[in-house]
């Protein structure tokens, strides 16, 4: 976490005396804040407890949030903020929908003893709940699996996010589904640790490019939680947070539906919608064991155009290589073209047609294995790096991280990238899709 610590140089502070500013929050209220673009927001709680995304802020520490970030600091009980440095917005508010946020997290956390202490007897109710947040776009889905996953950490228990939402990336990069064991209360500013996540690439930011591919992927990180989670106890008492994407209709709500199915799940919440909450009501009536609850969505969630959407993408990205405060030193590499594989998921005939029966026509195979030549349409790509030892394993292989492209010479068979770190790269069969990023 970036921490500044409670003394600080009196030179800076003075300098920006004009930006300092105290805020004074009613118990059960939240200031919600907007960084400004162009610099960095410093904050800390002067007296009273205060949290954010559920984690509870340290007193009088000042903590530093990077140009962009929005996020809300909510007090149970009454606190007073102060804030260093510019905003686009901030405001105070009362109505916020936290009381029934936390009756959840604790009806979730006595299912989780329940089934600990279920545990210890080998008793099939050891499965502590699974939990799915679904909800429209920008209803305050990844906000509120946070609350619950920090929560559950303050109380002991240390349940897995999941992260469905391949358009935004809440554990890394858009374009991925990920996993993540939560052990502590989620860093306000640093988020989500990276170290122990297991992450699949689907290259895309929407589900639609390649629904098979999608589901298939969700099926291969559920089988292989499932696996990891029967060895742990702990680990099966304390359950899932499952963050999906904002596509609820049609083809989107099917996609739900089959996350639903494959994970498992036993508590589906609904954020900010009548229809959807009255839809899974229905249609998982005849499932017993599962609890669909519509619940309030944040007055604080602010509406993204797609442009808007696009940089947060892009940032993302940055971010990934760079770090949230241009603390990370990426290495650029250049390689021979023989010395790498690309390959890309789906397009070509799933069969030649003279093994189709008669009068059909060969369709694309959504899962295809394909290579993918070395030139300069890879340019500003970003790709992944398979554990795949050959390419028929790469659906069924996580990723060890990405590169970004940054030039090819086809004359001299040549690509350089942008790397995390400095060294050979962990797997030579790289993985291409749709995501691009612009370097600025």
């Amino acid at each position: 976490m970036a921490y500044g610590g409670p003394s600080t140089n009196s030179a800076a502070m003075s300098s920006a005396s004009s930006q300092l500013k105290q805020v004074t929050l009613d118990k059960e209220s939240e200031l919600r804040i907007e960084v400004s673009n162009n610099a960095p927001l410093r904050l800390r709680v002067l007296n009273g407890t205060a949290e954010i995304f559920g984690s509870e802020l340290p007193p009088e520490i000042w903590l530093t949030f990077p140009p962009r970030l929005k996020f809300a600091v909510f007090t149970w009980y009454g606190a007073t903020i102060e804030m260093d440095g510019p905003t686009e917005t901030d405001y105070t508010a009362d109505e916020t929908p936290m009381v029934s946020y936390v009756n959840v997290h604790a009806i979730l956390d006595a299912r989780r003893r329940r089934a600990k202490d279920s545990s210890s007897n080998d008793s099939e109710s050891s499965q502590g709940p699974r939990v799915i947040v679904v909800g429209p776009t920008d209803s305050g889905k990844s906000t509120l699996a946070k609350m619950l996953l920090s929560w559950a950490a303050k109380r002991g228990s240390k349940p897995t996010f999941v992260d469905l939402d391949v358009g935004q990336g809440s554990i890394t990069i858009p374009g991925c589904i990920a996993a993540s064991p939560i052990e502590m209360p989620i860093d306000p500013v640093e988020g989500i640790p990276l170290d122990m996540s297991l992450v699949y690439y689907y290259g895309h930011t929407t589900p639609s490019n390649n629904v098979e591919l999608y589901k298939a992927l969700v099926k291969e990180l559920a089988q292989v939680l499932e696996k990891q989670i029967s060895r742990n106890a702990e680990s099966q008492a304390s359950g899932m947070v499952i963050n999906t994407m904002g596509w609820i209709e049609g083809v989107g709500y099917e996609l739900l539906l089959h996350a639903i199915e494959t994970f498992s799940v036993s508590v589906v919440l609904v954020l900010g919608q009548e229809k959807l909450f009255s839809m899974l009501k229905d249609v998982l009536k005849t499932k017993g064991n599962v609890d669909v609850v519509k619940l309030q969505r944040s007055g604080g969630v602010v509406s993204r155009n797609v442009k808007v959407r696009q940089k947060s993408r892009s940032y993302r990205i940055r971010e990934y290589f760079y770090g949230l405060t241009n603390d990370l030193s990426p290495h650029a590499h250049t390689s021979d073209f023989n010395h790498i594989q690309v390959y890309r998921i789906g397009g070509g005939p799933q069969a030649p047609r003279s093994a189709l029966p008669i009068g059909s026509d060969p369709v694309s195979n959504p899962l295809r294995i394909a290579p993918v030549n070395i030139d300069r349409d890879l340019l500003h790509t970003v790709l992944a790096i398979s554990y795949a030892q050959e390419p028929d394993q790469i659906i069924s292989s996580n990723v060890a991280g990405f590169v970004y492209v940054t030039e090819v010479d086809v004359q001299r068979k040549k690509i350089t990238y942008l790397a995390p770190s400095a060294g050979e790269l962990p797997g030579r069969l790289l993985i291409v899709g749709t995501l691009t990023w612009l370097e600025t």
